[in-house]
């Protein structure tokens, strides 16, 4: 079995990575339809980053999870909590899906959906931030069905494309997660 079902979903679920994933990362982190969101455009992915990334998320403790569709067990995007604070009960949390035919059919937000659960009733924390850009608005209208609430923006704070566009600031708390409908 190359993928475990850490986290089940419904139509995907969350697995610890594999060494294997390490090609198919390199191609979607060196797609500018992938990095234009991530912030990561101007960075240069190769195979011997993306093993050296991979192996550290594989020892590290923070959790970084593949993103496998329940059908398949095909690996379609990544996920994972940054910058945990045990102590302060927050961190950070970013996701990509890595193919075209798998972006805007809730796939993403199911996975995040996954991944607050888990950081709430798991690891115990208190609350999760993202951030977003302006011009990726399927992001941000998933971000909001999951119940993450703005809570600021830096002001064409982000330049791409001969444009410059707002970083929109989210988070997510513990009452906003467990008082949504």
């Amino acid at each position: 079995m190359k993928y475990f079902k850490k986290i089940p979903g419904e139509r995907v679920y969350l697995s610890p990575y594999n060494l294997e994933d390490v090609r198919i990362l390199t191609k979607w982190l060196n797609d500018s339809a992938v990095t234009d969101g991530l912030g990561d455009t101007f960075m240069q992915f190769n195979l011997l980053n993306e093993t050296q990334w991979v192996e550290d998320m594989l020892k590290k403790t923070e959790p970084a999870f593949a993103i496998v569709l329940n059908e398949t067990d095909e690996l379609i995007g990544s996920i994972a909590l940054m910058d945990v604070k045990l102590a302060c009960g927050s961190a950070t949390v970013g996701l990509f899906i890595g193919e075209a035919e798998n972006r805007s059919k809730g796939l993403g937000t199911e996975a995040m959906k996954l991944i607050i659960g888990y950081a709430f009733n798991v690891l115990n924390l208190y609350n999760v931030n993202l951030a977003v850009y302006d011009f990726n608005e399927g992001a941000y209208k998933s971000y909001l069905k999951v119940g993450f609430r703005e809570i600021g923006r830096r002001r064409k704070a982000y330049y791409l494309n001969n444009k410059r566009h707002d970083i929109i600031y989210m988070d997510i708390t513990r009452e906003d997660w467990y008082g949504r409908a």
